[in-house]
């Protein structure tokens, strides 16, 4: 008769990537065989409740095989079948799960900037407890897409990284720029952690994959720049020095670009600043002295006669004499001497054209 027939049960080839699989049919008959691979383990499960547990091997389904099954004897058959659900649940190290998203808001310890935390990488799975999972956490169904567990482990993970990460960063000082040094630790205590919180459903985390902390890039380019500054303002021996040398270098590639006298003379500005400040900022303050008794007045000398000055040749305006530029429009200002370039003669800086000849003054 069919119904004495063997049976054999096994995971069918196109379903063995999957964590759980449920056997279709809830009604097995006497005598017949269940195959359980090497990464796998059977449980028979009824009513909500594991009644039995197989490991890898050839098992006869019977009373006498499987004891568990003697209460679940279904009398409408006439004692020729159980009433039960048979799971197959894989042992194996299931990898390449994604998991990732925001960590949290941290202070760098160097710099002292907010920035936001980012984490994302790969990790993989291993059921450690079948019944536990069963019972516990996937229920008893057919688990076909084992993204239906990883989710879960996914938000696990994620949760202990919120609080871990932040907290070693702290507790430790270490930089956010160069955090990936660290990632070793980072990722073992993530892994323990992690695990406290999925002992209960029968999984724990095998290892991490991939796993990288960033920065959301205004952060980053942020974070970086501030560190630059910081730098080079310990090298150049105060932010005066810095901030005066950062000006000159500007007022340098504006001259670059075509900026012309007025650049120049903002580059000399800018270096006089610089001077100025880091005199400030370096120079200890003078200790207060005792004033002199008060002395007659010297006769005062009489003022030296100033020099000439010259004029624009662009806008005529008057500048003291050894001017380099016009106080006026800006432009070189000739010198006070020249000479006419086809006959020789002497003309004043101001002049445009030769006295003697009409020649127009180079």
């Amino acid at each position: 008769m069919a119904l004495f027939s063997r049976e054999f049960i096994a995971v069918p080839d196109d379903r063995k990537g999957q964590i759980v699989f449920k056997w279709p049919d809830v009604t097995i008959r006497r005598m017949s065989h269940a195959i359980v691979n090497a990464d796998e383990v059977a449980l028979f499960v009824n009513t909500g409740q594991v009644m039995q547990t197989m490991g890898p091997g050839r098992h006869s389904i019977d009373a006498d095989e499987l004891p568990g099954l003697g209460a679940l004897i279904d009398f409408a058959t006439g004692g020729n079948a159980y009433r039960a659900e048979l799971y197959f649940v894989g042992t194996r190290e299931y990898t390449s799960f994604k998991f990732g998203g925001r960590v949290d808001d941290v202070q760098d310890p160097r710099t002292g900037l907010v920035v936001t935390l980012r984490v994302f990488g790969d990790y993989a799975l291993r059921v450690i407890d079948p019944a536990r999972l069963i019972t516990n956490l996937t229920a008893t169904v057919d688990v076909t897409d084992n993204e239906r567990i990883a989710a879960w482990v996914s938000d696990q993970l994620l949760k202990v990284l919120r609080t871990n990460v932040t907290t070693q960063v702290t507790a430790n000082g270490w930089p956010i720029l160069g955090l990936s040094v660290h990632s070793p630790e980072i990722e073992q205590a993530a892994i323990t952690a992690a695990n406290g919180q999925l002992e209960a459903y029968g999984i724990g985390l095998t290892r991490l994959g991939n796993f990288d902390i960033n920065l959301a890039p205004e952060d980053a380019a942020q974070l970086k720049q501030l560190a630059k500054d910081t730098s080079y303002s310990q090298l150049a021996g105060g932010f005066g020095q810095y901030a005066a040398g950062e000006m000159a270098l500007g007022a340098g590639q504006g001259m670059a670009q075509g900026g012309g006298a007025t650049q120049g003379a903002f580059l000399a500005a800018g270096l006089g600043l610089g001077g100025g400040l880091g005199g400030m900022m370096q120079q200890p303050a003078a200790p207060a002295q005792q004033a002199p008794p008060p002395q007659a007045p010297a006769a005062a000398p009489a003022p030296a006669p100033a020099p000439a000055g010259v004029a624009c040749a662009s806008c005529s305006t008057p500048n003291p004499a050894g001017a380099k530029f016009c106080m006026g429009c800006g432009q070189a200002v000739a010198p006070a001497v020249k000479h006419c370039t086809e006959c020789g003669t002497e003309l004043p800086g101001s002049a445009r054209f030769c006295a003697s000849c009409g020649t127009p003054a180079g």
